[in-house]
């Protein structure tokens, strides 16, 4: 059974990828993406609700 101080939590509110990585929180790896936004225009619209982690995932690829 995993303890409670073992379980990772949401990163709700976090939008900087540097605070995110000291931290143990979840996060979902979106690099596979990388090559996709590559390919397209140079502007790109990010179309998600909020707290959908648009803001993390740009911090992430600067």
């Amino acid at each position: 059974m995993i303890e409670e101080h073992e379980l990772k939590s949401i990163p709700y509110g976090i939008a900087d990828f540097k605070d995110f990585s000291e931290i143990n929180l979840y996060y979902v790896d979106k690099t596979r993406f990388i090559r996709n936004i590559e390919k397209k225009g140079k502007f790109l619209f990010f179309i998600r609700p909020r707290r959908f982690g648009k803001s993390l995932f740009l911090s992430m690829l600067e």
